[in-house]
């Protein structure tokens, strides 16, 4: 039985992608690992996302990464990330495929996007 499963995203620089999940999407900061730290775990709600640094190992490459993460309002949720200064690419909007959803990208690259059933489809 699967139970939980962790993204982990290269970035290029650890501690400023902690400070622009943090800051910039509202995710906490659950641990650092290394001396320096190379790796994080963030958490926001039931969704954790692990960083892990390009520079510690020359096969991560940062920004390559995706996810996407069900919500329960994703309007909300896009207000809340544009107020805070997230770099939001794709604003929420009713999709064919039965989801509403808006799109971001960290600093790296890496695209997270957020998305509910649309409420077209639910209605239609």
């Amino acid at each position: 039985m699967l139970k939980i499963a962790a993204t982990i995203f290269t970035v290029r620089d650890l501690m400023a992608s902690i400070a622009y999940y943090h800051d910039k999407m509202g995710f906490e900061v659950t641990f650092q690992y290394g001396e320096p730290p190379f790796y994080a775990c963030l958490c926001r709600d039931e969704v954790s996302l692990h960083l892990r640094d390009a520079n510690k190992n020359p096969e991560w490459v940062a920004g390559n990464g995706a996810i996407a993460v069900f919500v329960d309002e994703v309007d909300a949720l896009h207000a809340d990330m544009v107020e805070r200064g997230a770099a939001v690419i794709k604003a929420p909007r009713d999709y064919a495929y039965g989801m509403r959803d808006f799109e971001v990208a960290d600093p790296d690259g890496n695209h997270l996007t957020f998305g509910m059933e649309s409420r077209v489809a639910r209605e239609g």
